[in-house]
């Protein structure tokens, strides 16, 4: 099997994983727009804001170093129960401190209590599946991974649906269920569907954790945290260019419209899901694969290729979901009181395109060992982030938040290309990449902005787009799938 069908295999595989289980869960924006108020939705986005920033706390970084060293290191048994021990007991410690100050920390995120200690048991338990779920990507048990994402989804999507739907008919029937009905309880039954399947994926996961040799390397674990330590700071800095903004949101505008205003933000970025949807399959696919031919005497002319291929898929997308945004608003987010925030749709599409951009530049800090430019290039995205945010929210609202993502994410791109072409040269097509970004850009602008989502316009783009593609890429993309 060739270089490229084995990495189309892992990223089709990958991106099944990722790509139909959230197209799945897209059916919980409709839900949870119909049933919660845009204050209540916002409470939500507010509370998973937070979930995403401790994830990456509880990880370190350790999952990036796992691959690294599994890969390096000849004994594969020693890294894969070190990095679980490290992953395990800190999480476990951790989750304990934080039940012991569960008022004070309750206090100090405004998030209830109630809502506070489901989301500490979704972390625990999220976080102990950390290295059974790396260990599957490094074997190359793709379709294992795979499974057992879905199942994920799956379990969450049914619960949701039957316990915001369904779950005070069906205790009439089963009584033993009349324990889950209770008004206004609908956010509860957001965090406890994700409990439960969390706890499934774990129970699932579990037979990893009696194959692994449990001996504790130290000196790999401090190897391991040296390169893990700078992917936690970028992993952190990450977050609050994803998700911080809705935090700065609830604490910069006025009370009586900051849930409000968050929860239709959060709406409508999820309108720009494909996209990460997209980025984060290709990425889940090519990290392994990265560190497999990193030795290899034609990695660079290969991950260029890989790069302006992603480029091409990804401007691809970002058009295909401009010009049909008008049904997808409808079919996604029905409510239209939640519309008001469209126009920060683009703005996200743009950005995470370049932050997929991003992750494919940013081989070069990864595999030549220099992972501490990945946390200053993502500390100054933080950095920009919490700037423009805290300066423009006031005047702007959320479309400060969208404009915050982009510039973060366009620099953290501009910076790992720089740096990427003094410590690890890869010969891209810089040329045709431009090209392509540029003329996708200027189509989803006349597209949206200047002739509103017109159809009889935007299809046209898209067809141009796809005649442009055709007359410089037909060759080579023939001859990729004639492989």
């Amino acid at each position: 099997m060739s270089t490229f069908q084995r990495l189309f295999k892992q990223t089709f595989v990958y991106g099944l994983a990722t790509v139909l289980p959230r197209m799945l869960s897209f059916i919980l924006v409709p839900l949870y727009t119909d049933i919660l108020p845009a204050d209540e939705y916002g409470k939500v986005s507010f509370v998973f804001a937070y979930i995403v920033m401790f994830n990456v706390l509880l990880a370190y970084g350790m999952e990036t170093a796992f691959f690294r060293f599994y890969n390096k290191v000849s004994d594969k048994h020693r890294v894969t129960g070190t990095s679980a021990i490290s992953i395990a007991v800190s999480s476990v410690l951790l989750i304990v401190l934080a039940f012991v100050c569960l008022d004070a920390l309750s206090y100090w995120l405004e998030i209830k209590t109630e809502y506070l200690k489901l989301v500490l048991w979704i972390l625990l338990l999220d976080a102990l599946v950390i290295i059974p779920f790396a260990w599957l990507r490094a074997t190359g048990r793709s379709l294992r991974y795979a499974s057992i994402k879905i199942l994920n989804i799956f379990i969450n999507l049914g619960l949701n649906i039957l316990l915001l739907l369904f779950i005070t008919d069906v205790a009439k029937s089963f009584p033993f269920l009349k324990v889950f009905v209770v008004g206004d309880f609908e956010i509860n039954y957001i965090f406890i569907s994700n409990l439960i399947a969390s706890a499934v994926t774990l129970l699932v996961l579990l037979p990893f954790y009696g194959k692994i040799n449990y001996s504790f390397d130290t000196a790999l674990w401090k190897k391991m945290m040296r390169y893990a330590l700078p992917i936690l700071v970028a992993g952190i800095a990450f977050s609050v260019n994803e998700t911080f903004d809705r935090v700065l949101l609830k604490y910069l505008l006025p009370n009586d419209v900051a849930e409000s205003a968050i929860g239709v933000y959060s709406a409508c970025y999820k309108l720009a899901l494909f996209m990460t949807l997209f980025a984060t399959a290709f990425r889940l696919g090519i990290e392994p694969f990265f560190f497999k031919h990193a030795t290899h005497r034609d990695a660079p002319q290969t991950f260029a290729t890989i790069t302006k291929y992603f480029v091409v898929l990804g401007s691809l997308i970002m058009l295909g979901v401009i010009v049909f945004l008008p049904i997808l608003k409808v079919l996604i987010v029905r409510d239209p009181e939640y519309w008001e925030a469209l126009n920060v749709v683009p703005l996200i599409l743009l950005a995470n395109f370049c932050l997929g951009i991003y992750h494919n530049l940013s081989v070069w800090y990864k595999i030549t060992d220099r992972t501490k430019f990945g946390a200053y290039i993502s500390v100054v995205g933080a950095l920009l982030t919490l700037v423009i945010n805290l300066v423009l929210i006031p005047r702007l609202s959320y479309m400060a938040s969208a404009i915050a993502t982009l510039v973060a994410y366009s620099t953290m791109m501009l910076l790992s290309y720089y740096f990427g072409k003094k410590y690890y040269p890869i010969p891209y097509d810089s040329k045709r990449i431009c090209g392509y970004i540029v003329l996708s850009i200027i189509l989803c602008v006349l597209s949206f902005y200047v002739f509103d989502s017109n159809y009889m316009v935007g299809i046209p783009f898209l067809l141009l787009f796809l005649v442009v593609l055709y007359a410089f890429e037909f060759k080579e993309l023939k001859q990729l799938i004639k492989n």
